[in-house]
């Protein structure tokens, strides 16, 4: 029973509106004034502290861009689409032509920001008043305002902070109008240092289990963690805290490869945490962060789709040749992961219509199935959660820690690895015994497959120095980091300086 996906439907909206958290404003410091009202007289009783947690948790569903983009970046994948301009902010960096002024970017700056705001509120009162479980409620928005920052920070680099030092002890403050003239961009290292201190405070306040499903526990912090190590090139520490997470969490790799990404595979036992969809109404292109629905599974669907087990979409993200080929014929995760839109029309007399890109290949894993959208639109509001860490991913993650800390364990990282291969071919048969540089090359090729159309490709290629070789029009020193948007160094009147070469 997904508690947590309901209660944000039910809940947030009242709530947000309310206690003027809900905006759809482009700037993120600006209306700011709504944000403000009432505020102070709000965390009275433990329904006022869950409201806002929910309204926290809420913000995680603005994410979807950042995963679809995340492939469309990426050598895996065309943008596609209707035509070349459709919507023109994907197709610039698919094309690596983005600029500051790119409104898909701005979203991905504006809604991350309105997650750490709706975290910091909380965080601000968080000692109005006391209650059992308030500290666990604490140490969930903590993990949440470490998740937007590091969203913002693989995108953007250093970003404001407003009262870091405090930030670091574990407070929160609002932004107000006129910080962006005053607030500096703390370096990444500074942002990192606050996500580490928000995780570590996660890790050692929360459980493995949770209250309600889709909740945060301290496996999905443990694993974050871990992965800020692994995106600062902390092996050792990524290492050291990956095999306590795989040594006393409760995860393992489901046998079916196959049922990770069906409806009845959501929240499951390699589900380490998981953004959490439903399929109310809500959802408008005016708004589209309003929506309780995965969006992007829409956004990846099949043109005029005809046929069984897949409602139709917009042709977004379109895998290439490449990457189809990439899989062995025997990888059980190829035909999970990517559709062959000829075989399966010849195999069930489907009929669809070719978008802009087509490659013949359309993202399995997020396709719209029939049946699990029911009451609003169903390319904006479909229920299919986002597996955002999965048990495989720390599997591939710790192995990869283990070959590349100072004194590499070769022996670990190839355990590591093949847990998640011989779940792939069924058997040993395939398992790899690459040491050294060789190894670190097998561990990143899996991640590609394992994690194909999941959205993690584009920032691992950048993160290992493998992007300018992989991707058509990558400049190193200029995309390893996407602009800030244009309206934000405009309004900050100088006080930020943009991304290199923008």
């Amino acid at each position: 029973m997904k508690t947590i996906k309901n209660n944000i439907f039910t809940l947030v909206v009242g709530t947000l509106l309310t206690l003027g958290l809900y905006s759809c404003t482009d700037k993120y410091l600006d209306e700011e004034e709504n944000y403000l009202i009432d505020s102070e007289s709000y965390f009275n009783s433990e329904d006022d502290y869950y409201m806002a947690l929910v309204g926290a948790y809420d913000m995680l569903q603005a994410t979807y861009v950042n995963n679809l983009l995340g492939e469309i970046a990426s050598d895996n994948t065309l943008c596609g689409g209707e035509s070349a301009t459709d919507v023109i902010g994907f197709q610039q960096i698919d094309d690596m032509t983005h600029t500051p002024v790119n409104s898909n970017l701005r979203d991905v700056w504006n809604w991350m920001f309105a997650g750490v705001k709706r975290t910091n509120y909380f965080l601000e009162f968080q000692n109005k008043i006391d209650f059992d479980g308030r500290l666990k409620m604490v140490a969930e928005v903590r993990f949440l305002r470490a998740y937007f920052h590091f969203e913002l920070v693989k995108w953007f680099g250093g970003i404001p902070i407003k009262n870091y030092e405090d930030a670091l002890a574990g407070g929160g403050a609002r932004f107000a109008p006129g910080d962006e003239t005053s607030i500096p961009r703390y370096s990444k290292e500074q942002v990192y240092a606050l996500i580490e201190s928000d995780l570590n405070f996660a890790v050692n306040n929360l459980e493995y289990s949770a209250p309600q499903t889709g909740r945060v526990t301290k496996g999905a912090a443990q694993a974050l963690l871990g992965k800020a190590f692994l995106y600062q090139d902390k092996f050792t520490e990524a290492a050291s805290v990956l095999e306590n997470l795989i040594n006393n969490g409760p995860y393992q790799l489901v046998n079916d490869y196959s049922e990770i990404f069906e409806n009845d595979g959501e929240n499951g036992v390699e589900s380490v945490f998981e953004v959490q969809y439903t399929d109310a109404e809500g959802a408008g292109f005016g708004c589209l962060q309003c929506s309780e629905g995965n969006v992007a599974v829409g956004f990846m669907g099949i043109r005029n789709h005809t046929g069984p087990l897949y409602d139709s979409g917009y042709s977004f993200n379109v895998p290439v040749q490449a990457a189809y080929d990439a899989f062995s014929n025997d990888d059980t995760r190829r035909d999970v992961s990517i559709l062959d839109i000829v075989a399966w029309a010849a195999t069930t007399g489907a009929t669809y219509v070719e978008g802009y890109e087509h490659t013949g290949y359309f993202n399995r894993k997020y396709l719209p199935r029939k049946g699990d959208q029911n009451i609003g639109d169903q390319n904006l509001t479909n229920p299919n959660n986002y597996r955002s860490i999965r048990y495989a991913d720390v599997l591939l993650m710790a192995a990869e820690a283990f070959n590349r800390q100072p004194t590499p364990d070769d022996s670990k990282a190839q355990a590591y690895l093949n847990q998640v291969r011989e779940r792939a071919f069924g058997d040993s048969s395939n398992n790899s015994s690459a040491t050294g540089a060789a190894l670190t090359d097998a561990i990143l090729e899996e991640r590609r497959l394992e994690l194909m159309g999941e959205g993690h490709r584009f920032f691992d290629l950048v993160r290992t120095g493998r992007a300018a070789q992989a991707i058509d029009g990558f400049v190193p020193g200029k995309h390893d980091l996407f602009p800030i948007p244009f309206e934000e160094i405009q309004f900050s009147a100088g006080n930020w300086s943009q991304n290199p070469n923008y």
